[in-house]
């Protein structure tokens, strides 16, 4: 009988048996098991979507689908962004072209008098564009019907219809003035908008001399400062009802504001009239020699109505506007400050140091009464102290369109 060998297995050894897998514990099935291999690549991503899928079976959403439209719509965007500023930089150059043409027909003699027509034309139509893009008319209506009001009145030559065409254009440029303002939460950036405001109403003020012949208009300097003044306080106030929420907008406060406000430009405008026409020679010679004395000092005198309202207004307004809506209705008459602005160049005996001085001494005397006016504003709100207005003004920003875009 031979050896059993090391190979084979004896019969007093048993073969070991695989114990039978327990339901109730996978964990310790799969430690006996060994560990798993890694998952390939294309395994993991199959695991991956069918979690997706089961995902979206179980809460019922599905992934959405991004269509062909929906592509196409921030190439859209930014070809109507392109557009809008294309348009934007023609604009601005035909307003600097009909500037300079007005201007080189005023100071030399040799420019021909069909480029003070265009000119005219031109920045009439160019204002005419821009106030209506700005509050959400129709632009080219209104550039065509300016174009040809001031084509009508340089054809036929008739002085009413050229008189009428210059009111127009001063109007145009005062309501602009104000409407292309942007709410300011600092008292700095208030100013800044007041000399913006202002320098549109330059622009229009060399539109407005346009009209006349060699760029001089001939006309009643006050009857025709009244006329721009009275047609620009009247669309701006429409316009800014339209802004402003309607008149239940404006509260006690600003019922207060509005009113004292139209009583001081009807006291000022009457008051100057009255004493033109009916002040005593001794009252009308101590202001003449007031006004002179003032002006050899200081080589001009501020414009009563810009310095009092119209730059307060200007100041305060936009700076309200950065907090409620209702700041509208202050701006509206900032046109004390752009229709006279509009206006200035139509005399003629004053010297160019003379409106350049008044100008300056207009905006530092206007602004110091707007900043004074802020500042009662905030004591009586309770914004006290120079960091609490760093609070409020850094969480001033009620949001408006940009200046270049339509209002509502």
């Amino acid at each position: 009988m031979s050896e059993p060998t090391p190979s084979e297995p004896t019969a007093s050894e048993p073969t070991p048996v695989e114990p039978a897998p327990d339901p109730a514990r996978p964990h310790r099935q799969r430690a006996r098991q060994g560990p798993r291999p890694a998952p390939t690549r294309r395994a993991e991503s199959g695991r991956r979507a069918g979690r997706a899928a089961r995902q979206q079976r179980d809460t019922g959403t599905t992934t959405p689908v991004q269509s062909p439209a929906s592509s196409e719509r921030p190439t859209r965007e930014r070809a109507r962004a392109a557009l809008r500023r294309t348009l934007m930089g023609l604009w601005v150059l035909v307003v600097l072209a009909a500037t300079v043409g007005i201007v080189a027909v005023r100071v030399s003699a040799d420019v021909p008098d069909a480029v003070r027509q265009v000119a005219a034309g031109s920045l009439s139509a160019a204002l005419a564009l821009a106030l209506a893009v700005r509050t959400g008319g129709r632009p080219v209506w209104a550039a065509v019907l300016a174009a040809g009001t001031a084509t009508a009145a340089f054809v036929t030559g008739w002085e009413p219809l050229l008189d009428g065409a210059a009111v127009g254009t001063g109007v145009l440029a005062a309501t602009l003035g104000v409407m292309a303002t942007v709410p300011a939460a600092t008292v700095g950036r208030a100013v800044r908008e007041a000399l913006i405001a202002t320098a549109i109403g330059w622009v229009g003020a060399l539109g407005v001399v346009a009209y006349g012949p060699r760029a001089r208009l001939d006309v009643d300097l006050v009857r025709f400062g009244y006329a721009v003044l009275g047609l620009s306080l009247v669309g701006a106030i429409a316009l800014v009802y339209r802004l402003g929420a309607g008149l239940h907008g404006l509260g006690r406060r600003g019922y207060v504001v509005a009113g004292g406000a139209v009583l001081m430009l009807a006291f000022a405008l009457a008051y100057s009239e009255a004493i033109a026409q009916w002040g005593s020679r001794d009252l009308v010679g101590t202001i003449d020699d007031f006004r002179d004395s003032t002006k050899d000092l200081l080589g001009a005198v501020p414009h009563p109505i810009m310095a009092l309202l119209g730059y307060p207004a200007l100041v305060w307004g936009v700076f309200m506007r950065a907090r409620r809506r209702q700041g509208w209705w202050v701006c509206a008459f900032g046109v004390a400050v752009t229709s006279p602005t509009a206006t200035r160049l139509v005399a003629q005996d004053l010297s160019t140091n003379s409106v350049v001085l008044g100008a300056l001494y207009s905006v530092l005397a206007g602004s110091a009464i707007g900043y004074l006016v802020i500042r009662v504003e905030q004591s009586l709100t309770g914004t006290h102290g120079r960091r609490a207005r760093r609070d409020e003004e850094a969480e001033a920003h009620r949001p408006e369109p940009r200046r270049f875009e339509p209002l509502h």
